[in-house]
């Protein structure tokens, strides 16, 4: 019986939705076996009322006969009953005959009784009939396969029996090639698995929405949406469920009511089967698996045997601990557990970073042993912790491997600290005995003096002839006073090599008899070549960084004399047709370069004014000379009636024509009227002017026009605005408004507000303004032109 939900009202509270849905859930599931109980006895009756009909004997009769048929013939009794009403179905296309009056009337009678549609009851009987002639599971498969492919377009059939470790074995299957069988003969006991989760949960798991199912569970096809719809039913008897089977479908959509009942069904058939059939080879292993964990056990070493779990890409995701020694626990940290039957990323996640693992991956693939790097280990003997070094090991053994762990006894270890220092620090010991002339190098000091170790080592007087002739002097020396007088040396000295010329160094000490004649030297050779060309590139990078400074800092010079002698300051606003005209420019404060920002306010001949800013990409010395060619050139352009746009097309098309052609600028040519009060203004990839007026600042509406020696083929029109007493108009370079990491939108927000914030100190405010907009620290120069038209009382 199943509970009642708990109503909001009961509750206090809104019910939680996956609580409500867990609960429709397990009353859904009720329902489901409900009806397969009802399902199953309406399946009984009718088959009792068959008897009946057939032989005239009783319902208590009739029911155990059925019982002594399906024990002798060792079937359930919804077997026996299935195939008692499939004897009585009419065979397909003939509904209209009978063998019998009797009979067929009987087995109508019979069949009538059932929930069940008819078609999904003739069905079931005819696959009553045939499982009676299945031996193995794979018949059993193709069994299921031949029945369910026509009447619901099922394209394969999967059974699976769970395995000791939780996993799964495919047992049997049908519709599927042997490549894709082998990929999912083994599944491991991951969470994401339709089958797994049919069996844990007792209940079938219909997969009917593919985008969805993707992504909640792992689906079996290569590729996997080959099949679009799946059903996974576990076979129920006696006990937890312990097979499962799979139904495959290429169609996408839902399992109708009358599928799942013909499912349900076909299912319930197959339990006695599949109770008939042989163990399962994974269960008839038990014993070999038990031997191989003893062989395991009576290792000296610690080892252990895997087997590799792929995805459904075929990659290994995981190996199985098939037998282990008692060590491994410890090596993979968990110690006094049993590793045999578990996964390695289970035992020991962090391998999956671990040269280890890519170690078992590489033996995998080509099947050829592997040996890692010496490790350390902590372990405890007789109570106290003590520090070992082990070396692993991964070999081949058929589809599976076996890994071994080398522990290193202390003359082991401390060879293997000796090979380390000596590979670390790029040397090698030398040993020279002057009584017996004998001498002794390692492996190292053949390496690094380019001798072959079949020479044997070179005597001590010798050593001088390998460096280059330079350095002769100094080594022979100081072997010379080593020899004779016992004192140490350390002498650096280069040899040329095949690989070209190497730098060593030669540090030596003697050891004298009880008289205190040296009788033998010991040392050692370290290669320096690295670190003396390094001395020797941050050295040159040092001059050629002092080189540079200078030419960079004579080039500003340059180019700050050359900016300010084309780019005069005035030093207090001066009055251009009326209007009264502040400039400022300030450079950057941060590099060695000076930049190509200019300004022009000047009067025409005709009493208007012209007003410029620009801005020539780049800095240095060019960018100085692109601005003055562009400052004078707008300027006399025009002066001798040009308009503004076209002095912007021509300007262009100079820029293009240049001798750098790379150059780029950006700038605003206005002029103004006084008579009309009338600005006229173009610009080509520049920022706006602003306007205040009445104590609102805007950006005037920018007319089209491309920077300047971006295109051979540019578009520039004009835009105009009347000027009013009082307004003012600012005209200015982006450096005042681009402040890194901020954007530039910011920063004219910024300059806006700046603008339009009262303040009291009156008519020459701008130096105000360039402290509150500009950082400590300016990255480009800063060109700005205040514009201001005088008010009535002004004028």
């Amino acid at each position: 019986m199943t509970s009642e939900p708990v109503t909001p009202a009961q509750s206090g509270a809104a019910p939680d939705l996956v609580e409500l849905t867990k609960i429709v859930a397990r009353q859904r599931a009720e329902l489901d076996r409900l009806r397969d109980q009802a399902a199953t006895a309406a399946v009984v009756e009718r088959a009792k009322g068959a008897v009946m009909s057939l032989t005239g004997c009783p319902a208590d009769a009739a029911g155990e006969l059925l019982l002594q048929r399906a024990k002798a013939a060792r079937h359930t009794l919804l077997e026996e009953c299935w195939i008692t009403l499939g004897t009585l179905a009419p065979a397909p296309g003939r509904a209209g005959e009978s063998p019998g009056a009797g009979t067929h009337d009987s087995g109508e009678a019979a069949l009538e009784q059932s929930d069940a549609p008819d078609d999904v009851t003739a069905a079931l009987a005819r696959l009553g009939q045939a499982l009676v002639r299945v031996m193995t599971p794979h018949d059993l498969a193709r069994c299921l396969l031949e029945h369910l492919g026509p009447d619901m377009g099922a394209e394969a059939v999967l059974i699976y029996a769970r395995r000791p470790d939780g996993g799964l074995g495919l047992i049997g299957h049908a519709g599927i090639e042997d490549r894709l069988a082998a990929q999912w003969g083994q599944v491991p006991p991951l969470s994401g698995m339709a089958a797994l989760d049919a069996l844990r949960a007792g209940e079938p798991r219909w997969l009917e929405d593919f985008a969805a199912d993707e992504r909640r569970y792992l689906l079996i096809g290569d590729p996997p949406h080959r099949w679009r719809s799946r059903a996974w039913l576990p076979v129920v008897a006696a006990g937890p469920a312990e097979v499962c089977i799979g139904v495959l479908r290429g169609r996408a959509g839902v399992f109708t009511p009358r599928d799942r009942a013909h499912l349900r069904g076909a299912t319930s058939l197959c339990a006695g089967r599949l109770r008939t059939f042989d163990p399962p080879p994974e269960r008839d292993a038990d014993a070999t698996t038990d031997a191989v964990q003893a062989l395991f056990e009576a290792l000296p070493v610690a080892a252990m045997l895997l087997t590799p779990l792929r995805a459904a890409t075929g990659e290994t995701e995981d190996f199985r601990v098939e037998a282990a020694t008692a060590q491994v626990g410890d090596l993979l940290g968990r110690t006094g557990e049993e590793p045999a039957g578990r996964r390695l990323l289970e035992l020991r996640p962090a391998l999956a970073a671990e040269p280890l693992w890519q170690g078992c991956l590489q033996v995998l693939a080509t099947g050829k042993a592997y040996e890692g790097e010496p490790f350390a280990h902590e372990e405890v003997l007789a109570g106290v912790a003590e520090l070992s070094v082990y070396t692993a090991r991964v070999a081949p053994l058929g589809d599976a491997l076996v890994v071994s762990w080398i522990r290193h006894g202390s003359s082991d270890r401390q060879e293997q600290r000796l090979a380390d220092l000596q590979r670390l620090g790029n040397l090698g010991w030398a040993n020279w005995n002057l009584a017996t002339r004998e001498a002794s190098w390692s492996t190292q000091v053949f390496s690094l003096v380019g001798r072959d170790p079949a020479h044997g080592p070179v005597p001590l007087p010798e050593v001088p002839e390998l460096a280059l002739p330079e350095d002769t002097p100094a080594l022979t020396r100081a072997i010379g006073e080593l020899v004779h007088g016992g004192r140490p040396f350390d002498v650096p000295f280069r040899i040329r090599t095949s690989g070209g010329i190497r730098h060593l160094r030669l540090v030596a000490e003697a050891v004298a008899d009880r008289h205190g004649t040296p009788v033998e030297v010991h040392g050692f050779v370290q290669d320096m070549t690295a670190r003396r060309r390094a001395e020797l590139a941050l050295v040159e990078s040092e001059r050629a960084i002092l080189t540079q400074h200078d030419v960079l800092q004579a080039e500003r010079t340059l180019a700050s004399r050359l900016q300010h002698a084309l780019l005069p300051m005035s030093n207090r606003p001066v009055h251009l047709a009326g209007l009264r005209v502040e400039v400022a420019y300030l450079p950057a404060q941060s590099g060695v370069h000076v930049g190509g920002d200019w300004f022009s306010a000047i009067e025409l001949p005709e009493g208007d004014a012209l007003l410029v800013v620009g801005d020539v990409a780049g800095h240095g010395v060019d960018a100085v000379a692109t601005m003055a060619q562009l400052r004078f050139t707008a300027k006399g352009m025009v002066i001798t009636g040009s308009s503004l746009t076209g002095a912007l097309a021509r300007l262009n098309t100079l820029l293009l024509h240049s001798r750098d052609s790379h150059a780029t600028a950006t700038m605003v040519l206005a002029r103004y009227e006084p008579r009309r009060r009338r600005l006229v203004w173009a610009q080509a990839g520049h920022p706006p002017p602003l306007l205040l007026r009445d104590g609102e600042a805007r950006y005037l509406p920018r007319p089209h026009g491309m920077l300047l020696g971006a295109t051979a083929t540019p578009v520039y029109q004009e835009a105009e605005c009347r000027l009013d007493p009082g307004d003012r108009l600012i005209l200015y370079t982006d450096g005042l408004v681009e402040h890194p990491p901020d954007s530039i939108d910011r920063g004219l927000e910024q300059l806006a507000e700046a603008v339009a914030a009262p303040h009291g100190d009156g008519p020459a405010s701008l130096g105000p303004l360039l402290a509150r907009m500009l950082p400590d620290e300016r990255r480009d120069d800063v060109c700005v032109v205040d514009v201001r038209v005088p008010g009535v009382r002004d004028g």
